[in-house]
């Protein structure tokens, strides 16, 4: 038995979109023909997916983890970034419950992707499908992302650890 603690984490990114580079959210690449521009892939994301869980367990954030000033992070596979992060996160005993989503951007359209966005990020977060929500949103044509020429993404990331109840002498029972 112990004591069950409840953290949530917030992530939030950014990129600028631009031509020649694929479209990717959660590991799953959308048709468009422009792409986030970022030091790894740009999966604009996953990688506020791994600042939500490494927020709620209290380890920093991705530019800490994996700083766009060292080459070896240059290209990186977000979706290998994320394995990363939840390994850290998971050894410091916390599990993940959910992940509630919102990607903001003109184009594409996020819905005939969503299915497949929620189960790539839940099998890396080892949680059932549904506990991922994708939800897709515009700027209504204001600002950077409203005009197409950025893609943002926000999501909340709730972890659970339980903590062993410790125990005193009179607690135990003899045989």
């Amino acid at each position: 038995m112990g004591t069950s603690i409840i953290r949530v984490g917030l992530g939030k990114d950014l990129h600028p979109l631009v031509p020649g580079r694929p479209f990717l959210l959660g590991g799953v690449a959308l048709l468009s023909d422009r792409g986030e521009w970022g030091h790894s892939d740009g999966d604009v994301l996953t990688h506020a997916v791994i600042d939500a869980i490494l927020g709620a367990a209290g380890l920093g954030d991705i530019g800490e983890l994996f700083p766009p000033s060292e080459a070896a992070w240059k290209d990186a596979d977000s979706m290998e970034l994320l394995r990363i992060a939840f390994g850290l996160v998971k050894a410091g005993g916390w599990r993940l419950i959910n992940l509630d989503c919102v990607v903001t951007c003109e184009s594409p359209k996020i819905l005939p992707y969503r299915d497949r966005i929620q189960a790539s990020l839940a099998r890396v977060l080892e949680i059932p499908g549904t506990a991922v929500f994708v939800k897709g949103k515009t700027n209504e044509g204001f600002g950077p992302v409203g005009t197409g020429q950025a893609v943002e993404a926000l999501v909340v990331g709730l972890l659970e650890r339980i903590v062993p109840q410790e125990t005193s002498p009179g607690d135990r029972i003899n045989p």
